[in-house]
């Protein structure tokens, strides 16, 4: 069993890969543990044309492997209708925008939490800044000096 982070980070460097092939209506589905289902997550996007299904699988397959994780399973790859990629405890689906529409994943699963994107993400770190100095130390340092007057 995975760490729920590792696959957190698996999950999101596809849906990068995906962005990065100009996919469209990336999605992601959590499935639910008690749902029946195989997985825990589907990603889907859309390619306007077969052509761009085929590299939007191809820059999943590469960044994926780039982190040691290889496709157990992948099927439609030269009809570039419907391309699955299965990596166990998560499938991605790439889909033509028609077979998109005329299978619906979305209601199939609508069971499933559906996620954006972007809450699989890695928050960003809080920046750290160099110490200032507080307030009062600020007045205290720039107010005058006094000076003893010396006794004549």
């Amino acid at each position: 069993m995975k760490k729920k982070n590792d696959l957190q980070h698996q999950v999101n460097e596809a849906i990068l890969a995906c962005q990065d092939k100009q996919a469209q209506d990336v999605s992601v589905l959590e499935l639910e543990k008690d749902s029946g289902a195989f997985t825990d997550y589907f990603v889907m996007c859309s390619g306007a044309n077969p052509r761009q299904v085929q590299a939007i699988a191809d820059a999943v397959d590469e960044r994926l492997e780039a982190l040691g994780l290889r496709v157990t399973h992948s099927e439609g790859y030269k009809q570039a209708e419907w391309v699955l990629l299965d990596y166990v405890d998560f499938v991605v689906h790439i889909f033509s925008e028609k077979a998109r529409q005329f299978y619906d994943l979305e209601r199939l699963w609508k069971s499933a939490k559906r996620l954006e994107p972007s809450e699989l993400l890695p928050k960003p770190k809080p920046r750290r800044t160099a110490p200032t100095k507080t307030a009062s130390a600020k007045t205290a340092s720039a107010a005058p000096k006094k000076t003893r007057k010396k006794k004549a």
